[in-house]
């Protein structure tokens, strides 16, 4: 049994017999191409989340009316991103075997991987709803095939075609875009138009949902390693979150703040306020 995080992510001190979401975090940025830090994420997020309530206006929902546990951060291996995964994937795999949703809190985009490799164990007709800036669509990056460039590939890798759905989408290069429009994914570039479509003709199969905060603008949200000009701002992926939570959301995970490349804090209190607001849409 997971015992309770010291510092817990604000209302999320459920013990975890009564837990109907778990948060893990995976302070992990070992293949990092540019401006490295998002292992600082979780721990930023989580001490940060005591300015903000643990009610949301936004949905009329609270954490409190809800059994949620935060189990802290794994201890990774940062010269392995086969052992970081394995192990992300094993916590993944124990809270999904308990009848339990898991929020993976990164680090780099890189720590999908792991859960989505547990999640589609137990829900092999399982889609991925993912926001992005990036298509991290790479066959690979400088010759590693577990990259944070490469993650949503190596998705496709396990899933196939027809199954990975892309919002925001707004860089990469031409290979990569070659490869989204052949239709190995439903890329839907710029911004997030079509997703209640989406959504919707997805009925009631199991959602995993990936957010990289990178898909705000940078304007609203700079604390991030690989900013891209271009994106929405916050009120819309407020509004998306909900979207996609209308569907079957059976895991999800928020990642790649860069808490120190914002001294400001404003970056990290918006990644706060993102993984309050989907928590509250999971939970119906």
């Amino acid at each position: 049994m997971l015992s309770k995080n010291i510092e817990t992510f604000i209302g999320c001190d459920s013990d975890y017999t009564d837990a109907e979401l778990v948060i893990f975090g995976a302070p992990f940025d070992s293949t990092t191409s540019y401006r490295p830090g998002t292992r600082f994420g979780p721990s930023a997020i989580r001490h940060e989340s005591f300015g903000l309530e643990t009610y949301s206006p936004y949905q009329d929902k609270d954490l409190e009316d809800h059994a949620i546990m935060d189990s802290g951060d794994l201890e990774l291996c940062f010269g392995s991103s086969d052992q970081a995964l394995k192990d992300i994937q094993g916590r993944a795999e124990q809270i999904l075997q308990d009848g339990k949703i898991p929020l993976l809190l990164g680090g780099e985009h890189l720590v999908t991987l792991g859960s989505v490799r547990a999640a589609v164990q137990k829900y092999p007709d399982l889609h991925i709803i993912h926001f992005d800036a990036h298509t991290d669509l790479r066959e690979d990056y400088l010759g590693a095939k577990l990259s944070h460039a490469c993650v949503i590939r190596r998705c496709h890798d396990i899933l196939g075609d027809g199954r990975i759905h892309q919002f925001g989408i707004r860089s990469g290069e031409r290979a990569e875009w070659k490869f989204a429009r052949a239709g190995h994914t439903d890329l839907h570039p710029f911004n997030l138009n079509g997703l209640e479509e989406t959504v919707k003709a997805l009925q009631s199969a199991p959602i995993y949902f990936t957010i990289d905060l990178d898909v705000l603008d940078p304007s609203c949200f700079p604390g991030t390693g690989t900013p891209e000009a271009g994106g929405v701002d916050f009120m819309q992926l407020l509004e998306a979150i909900r979207t996609v939570c209308s569907g079957n959301v059976v895991a999800a995970d928020v990642n790649e703040l860069c808490p120190i490349l914002d001294q400001t804090g404003a970056s990290t209190a918006i990644a706060g306020k993102v993984v309050r607001e989907l928590m509250l849409a999971i939970l119906k």
